[in-house]
């Protein structure tokens, strides 16, 4: 009777699969115990694996505001090798940007039903997450839409939800746990109290990492290896032994509980041999690899040159935000074909418009206008005005934006993000300073949202006023064509309306770093000379 209550139970579960089926990216891998497939085959086929992918910022895999766009057909003059590769792309779907959980009628005789939730993939370059605190604790009950723990992705903290109602049996990895892969197992849900005490000794097997890359293996790693409490006996020969460094571009697969015993141990993944399924390490191996005599190592161990050996420096720790900031920069350098446009433009217009803009938003107790904020609307007009700077490359076409969304890059003491400011072009002074600055404030306070910084199809980076850098060469954020660069503002002398006469000025310059391939040079021009007009007139972007 008791797998029949089981059945029932998830059959009710089921009338509300629509809803479920809408709530967050999910995966979800059913499977029956040997005992219930007989009388259940015709659920059991209903219920066969199905992958779900739902886009981070959305719930039908389509960000809420995702830039409408047009395929615009290439001449093969135009196409050219390199691709940065659509699922880069900060508001499309990554193949990889599932929320992964996985729900289970019977893993094992053992075990009751529960639901193994995975690292989920919080944004399209997501490759693995720390987990930065836990908000429930392992017996604590559950209810859909409750924050279960925070996570800190490439790009900032999110907080992860509950999908059902439940239990918290287990907690895989603690606070503070870092470099899990997405798909990994990180906790463990039950619908039944009771079966809490049944997960205390629970850890997943290599099979449920949920990791797409790694195959679940045909038989699992003899257990004998990881309960014996006898010192090893075994030959010299079965030990596992250091092996070659992997190149930086191969993956280390090992099992949750392997990897948690090489941290414990402070013993390097990549010095062990994999005796599991496609050479997975398992704990078996970190075991062997120790009773071999292997001593624990203190602190990472770093090859020290004659050069360091005369220095006195310190080690700081990367970030994953910083992780995924070098290697997006690495890939736009290696992959754009960058080209770069300089021009002075006249701002004291600008400077006049904005002291008589904010005499007006502080008598009706408004925000204050910043240049930052003129600037960001000039160039998201100059984009209205010339669209194939509001473009990506795709390899097979160039896609053409018909949302002007533009990236404000921001520095905190995180790492560098880029929120994003939703249709520039349509939106007032007041409200884009507005934004501009609640983003800001969630950014240095790390909280920014998927939806804060995905779908942006144009940044502007601002090192002048901040820091009074005169001209800069900014680095593109791909997938996008475009960046602009803006200086600090100087003083001076410039021919007057007379004869021998001469006034001050003052002048802005401004850097327009283009993509090649999607962005010729003429056309790169013509974005400037649009956006210089808005800055020299301003009273234009009023219209």
């Amino acid at each position: 009777m008791s797998h029949t209550s089981h059945l029932l139970n998830h059959s009710r579960k089921l009338k509300n699969a629509s809803n479920l089926l809408h709530h967050q990216r999910a995966l979800f891998v059913p499977c029956f115990s040997t005992d219930a497939q007989s009388s259940v085959s015709t659920k059991r086929d209903m219920l066969k694996t199905r992958y779900l992918g739902y886009e981070s910022s959305s719930r039908n895999g389509v960000p809420k505001q995702a830039p409408n766009f047009t395929k615009r057909n290439m001449s093969m003059v135009t196409m050219g090798r390199g691709s940065i590769g659509e699922s880069v792309f900060n508001g499309e779907i990554s193949r990889s940007s599932q929320f992964q959980s996985r729900r289970c009628y019977a893993s094992a005789s053992d075990l009751p039903p529960h639901q193994a939730i995975g690292m989920p993939s919080l944004s399209p370059t997501m490759t693995e997450g720390n987990i930065a605190r836990w908000l429930k604790k392992e017996g604590d009950k559950v209810s859909t839409g409750e924050v279960l723990c925070e996570v800190e992705t490439d790009k900032a903290t999110v907080e992860m939800e509950c999908m059902e109602e439940g239990y918290l049996a287990k907690i895989v990895y603690g606070d503070g746990s870092k470099e899990i892969k997405v798909g990994e197992v990180i906790a463990i849900t039950v619908e039944d109290e009771e079966d809490i005490a049944k997960f205390k000794d629970y850890q997943p097997s290599a099979s449920e990492s949920g990791d797409a890359n790694a195959k679940e293996a045909s038989a699992p790693p003899p257990p004998k290896k990881e309960v014996v409490e006898e010192p090893a006996q075994e030959p010299k020969s079965k030990v596992s032994k250091p092996s070659a460094q992997p190149s930086s571009g191969d993956r280390i697969f090992a099992s949750p509980l392997a990897r948690k015993l090489a941290e414990e141990k402070n013993v390097p993944l990549s010095s062990i041999k994999g005796t599991g399924s496609e050479g997975l390490i398992v704990k078996g191996d970190i075991e062997d690899y120790l009773a071999s005599g292997v001593k624990e190592v203190s602190a990472p161990s770093k090859a020290k040159t004659a050069t360091d050996a005369a220095l006195d420096f310190t080690d700081i720790p990367v970030s994953q935000i910083r992780k995924i900031t070098a290697s997006r920069l690495l890939l736009s350098k290696q992959t754009i074909p960058h080209y770069y446009l300089t021009v002075d433009t006249c701002v004291d217009k600008l400077m006049s418009l904005r002291t008589k803009l904010n005499s007006l938003q502080e008598a009706s107790g408004g925000p204050r206008i910043s240049v930052n904020d003129l600037v960001i609307k000039a160039a998201a007009l100059a984009l209205r005005k010339v669209p194939q700077c509001n473009s990506s490359w795709t390899n097979d076409y160039i896609r053409q934006y018909h949302n002007v969304n533009v990236n404000v890059a921001v520095q905190t003491d995180h790492g560098l993000f880029v929120p994003v400011v939703r249709d520039a072009d349509k939106k007032g002074l007041s409200t884009i300073g507005e934004e501009v600055k609640q983003l800001a404030k969630k950014a240095k306070e790390n909280s920014l949202k998927p939806q804060d910084y995905e779908g942006g199809t144009f940044t502007v980076s601002n090192l002048g006023g901040p820091f009074g850098v005169k001209q800069f060469c900014a680095i593109i954020n791909p997938p996008q064509s475009g960046i602009l660069a803006v200086g600090s503002a100087e003083k001076r002398v410039v021919p007057g309306s007379g004869a021998e006469e001469f006034k001050f000025a003052s002048f802005m310059a401004v850097t327009l770093s283009c993509d090649h391939r999607v962005i010729d040079g003429a056309i790169g021009a013509e974005w400037l000379k649009a956006f210089k007009g808005y800055i020299e007139n301003p009273e234009s972007m009023l219209l």
